[in-house]
């Protein structure tokens, strides 16, 4: 990317961001190969699902939640937008006081999170009895949550979130790896910005982010070839190793789509002191450029 297509990029307000948006997905996206191997649901994973994580880096679940369990987050989702469920927090891409409708609303919303000590639909399946089991089969030993966040791309704009490993953001860099939990709300699928990974890039370890359209690796180290989509109906999931590399392309659909990603780590695990934090993740020690 040139400097001019290095600037952060949350919405496309101009046909020259959407150009430029349009050229990212084209890219750096693949849209022809498609995870195809899924678990039906997250009952009574044996040491064969384990060994396929830890393995290739993710494993997509088709039935993480109930119909139920979607319903209740979704509107969990937008009394949060709403102001109707106090004490989330809401990232927008526009200041709030020039958001005078729940579609202005909806369309600036790019991320709700540290809603688990505030809002009971959701805090429910950040502690899902059953989540919690297969995390424990991962880890071999009790999962912690360390984060939790709601990802939004509204409709006709939603923006790219770059290529990244989610374990290059400092509330996740522990010494172990940290597990994310990303869960559709909304259908993720080609057009509206689903889950797309790396199989086996979190063999490789941390490496090097950018400030470039967002904290990212560099464009130029994406293993494009290698890109498998995931797309997930409501209730199904990707369970993914915090050092994988993952990305979603923009949301140039009609349709709203909507994710719940909770993040935790093995209840052993410490954080990376910052020195360590800097020697993986960034280029500091090296002073290499993207």
């Amino acid at each position: 990317m040139s400097k001019k297509e290095s600037r952060t990029l949350l919405s496309y307000e101009s046909e020259e961001d959407l150009s430029l948006a349009k050229h990212v997905a084209d890219a750096l996206y693949r849209f022809d190969s498609i995870a195809e191997d899924r678990l039906p649901d997250l009952a009574a994973w044996g040491d064969d699902v384990v060994r396929r994580f830890w393995e290739q880096g993710y494993l997509v679940v088709e039935n993480a939640l109930s119909e139920d369990e979607v319903r209740e987050a979704s509107e969990a989702i937008d009394d949060i937008l709403s102001g109707a469920s106090q004490g989330s927090k809401i990232q927008f891409v526009k200041p709030r006081s020039e958001l005078h409708t729940m579609d202005d609303v909806i369309k600036a919303a790019r991320k709700i999170y540290e809603y688990a000590d505030h809002e009971p639909r959701l805090r429910s399946i950040v502690l899902h009895a059953k989540l919690l089991a297969a995390l424990e089969r991962l880890f071999g030993e009790a999962p912690k949550p360390v984060q939790d966040q709601a990802l939004l791309k509204p409709p006709s704009g939603g923006a790219e979130k770059p290529w990244h490993q989610d374990m290059a953001y400092g509330p996740l860099a522990y010494d172990k790896s940290v597990v994310g939990v990303w869960i559709a709300l909304d259908p993720a699928e080609l057009d509206n910005g689903c889950m797309h990974v790396i199989p086996y890039s979190h063999r490789e370890g941390g490496a090097p982010h950018y400030a470039v359209r967002d904290w990212q690796l560099c464009d130029a180290s994406v293993r494009v070839d290698r890109d498998v989509a995931v797309p997930l109906a409501p209730g199904g999931a990707l369970f993914f190793s915090g050092l994988l590399h993952h990305g979603t392309p923009p949301n140039f659909s009609s349709k709203r789509r909507r994710a719940l990603q909770i993040h935790y780590a093995p209840e052993s695990a410490r954080k990376l002191s910052p020195q360590e934090y800097k020697r993986m993740f960034t280029n500091e020690m090296t002073g290499a450029e993207c």
